[in-house]
Parts: structure tokens; sequence; C-alpha cells
């Protein structure tokens, strides 16, 4: 039987994470992330007008102001072990494939609690209003409805009853919702949709003020929109958030890289990896997010 040639190629297939581009947009704290918890005072309410006063002296109030409040958090991966043969028999770098598999690790956990995190308590919402469609979630049964460009004009008419500025709206989607608002524009729309796509920035499309981002998942809440559920249920509705970028914040460290090289104890190298990371919504009116939830029919 005649040997045939065979060959290993000098890199690895990587894993695939979502895209983390959106938390870009919001207020940046990174430089409090050395500290445990960034107090964001609010101002109280604004004093109220007289016209044509006629009563002397006028009633003087204090106003009283607020304090929000969130910690930074700590995310590490576990440790890795990489042999000794590892590191001089295989064709590719597995050590730099180690590292960089634990820096998006780290990234999807962050991003996904920095998104849930400005999701205030008692949230604005808008449900969608599109067709019945299968839900896509894992462990959901039955249809939903499908987000519809309908449903972007009504946050837009949240928003703005709510005097939220018009600059720096913006709007996360899962792909299947993302995806369902396109098969909803008119081919002009779609046209102009997907002129304002800004790779660079991770921007996906503009609609009606708003730019657009996409990660494969983003929440699930409970059949009424209300809330986010403890555990994932049959009843649960996939969501996208709504935000407007001086109504959030982020607070991103640097990773840390921690390795124990040629251990005694493995025969090779161990190495793991850490990130400091919070955010919050900052208004304490809660104004500026909105989620947007498929409504069960």
């Amino acid at each position: 039987m005649a040997l045939q040639r065979q060959i290993w190629l000098n890199s690895i297939v990587e894993l695939l994470f979502a895209s983390n581009t959106f938390a870009a947009r919001s207020i940046d704290h990174s430089a409090f992330v050395t500290n445990k918890t960034v107090h964001v005072p609010n101002a109280g309410s604004a004093p109220s007008v007289t016209k044509n006063r006629s009563v002397f002296p006028a009633s003087a109030s204090q106003r009283t102001d607020y304090d929000l409040t969130y910690d930074i958090n700590e995310y590490s991966t576990n440790p890795v072990h990489i042999q000794n043969a590892e590191q001089v028999e295989l064709s590719y770098n597995k050590r730099e494939s180690v590292l960089k598999q634990m820096k998006a690790a780290l990234a999807d956990s962050v991003h996904i609690d920095l998104a849930l995190s400005w999701v205030p308590s008692g949230y604005a919402k808008v449900g969608t209003s599109g067709a019945a469609t299968p839900s896509h979630l894992a462990t959901t049964t039955g249809n939903r409805q499908a987000m519809t460009k309908a449903d972007v004009l009504a946050v837009k008419n949240l928003f703005d009853l709510d005097d939220v500025p018009q600059e720096g709206r913006c709007i996360l989607l899962d792909a299947v919702m993302y995806n369902q608002l396109l098969a909803s524009l008119s081919e002009s729309e779609a046209a102009a949709f997907n002129a304002s796509v800004d790779a660079q920035r991770g921007v996906v499309g503009r609609l009606y003020g708003f730019d657009f981002y996409m990660r494969s998942t983003v929440f699930r809440v409970v059949a009424a929109g209300t809330s986010m559920p403890s555990s994932a249920g049959a009843t649960d509705s996939a969501a996208g958030l709504a935000w407007q970028e001086d109504c959030v914040s982020r607070a991103l460290g640097n990773h840390e890289l921690f390795e124990n090289e040629k251990d005694a104890l493995y025969y090779g190298d161990v190495m793991s990896a850490l990130v400091r990371a919070g955010g919050k919504y900052i208004r304490n009116d809660k104004k500026g997010v909105a989620v947007i939830y498929q409504v069960t029919p």
C-alpha cells in the first residue's frame, strides 16, 4: 500500500463568539473600573415656574438629588493546562489560541451582563405587532409576533414623548428579530437601511433615527414582557433593547493574564485570565431605555 502524504496547517479554527460592538454606544466609566462601586448623581425635580408672579416673598424649596450606584464585578476564566508536548509537537500555537479564546469568552460574559445591567426594574416595554411566527428561543413553544418597522416607530414615539435626545438612539436585536425587521421593510426602505451600515462601528442599519446592532442572542422575557425569567421557560419570548447612549454606562477594564510557566506539578504551563467590568442605566427616572419583546398571539 502506498504511503499518502498528510499536512497539518499551522493555524487552528477558532470558536465563534457573538458581536459586542453595541457596548461602545454608552457613557464610558472605564476610568473607575479599579473601584468597587461607581456613584452616578442624578439631579432632582426642576423648580416650578410662575408666570407674572404677584406674591412675594416667593416660597423656597430644596431640591432632592439622587445617588445611583453600581458595583464593578470581576470575571475570571477557569485555568487551562497546556502540556509541554503540546507546545513543541503541535503545528499551531496552542498558547496563543488559548489566550485568544479566554479573551473572547470573558468579553462574551461581560457584555451579556452589561446589556442586562442597562435594563432598569419596571422598564418601559414595546411589544411586537407582526404576523405570528414560530418562537426561535430554545426551550420555548408556540408562536410569537414578528418584529416589524411599526414596532421601531412605537419605540421612537415612546422616546419622543420622554424627551429623549434624538441623537445617539440605538437598538440591539437578536439575529431572528433583526431579519424579521428586514422582511417588513419595503424595497426602498431596505435600500436606505442597508446604505447606513457601518461595519467599523458594528452598525447594521439605521431606521427612524435608531442605529441597529445585532448579536446571535440578546434577552428572553416572561410571556407578558414584564421581567427577565430566572430560568428558561416554554412561554418565554425573545426580546431586544432600545437605548440612548447618554442614558447607560459601561466600565470595562483590561484583561489580566495569569500563568505558571513550566509548572512542576503540571509538567507544562497553566494559564487563566481576569477582567473587571460593570455598567448600569444612569437615569433615576429610567428614561431612554426600553425593552422590545415578542408578543404571544
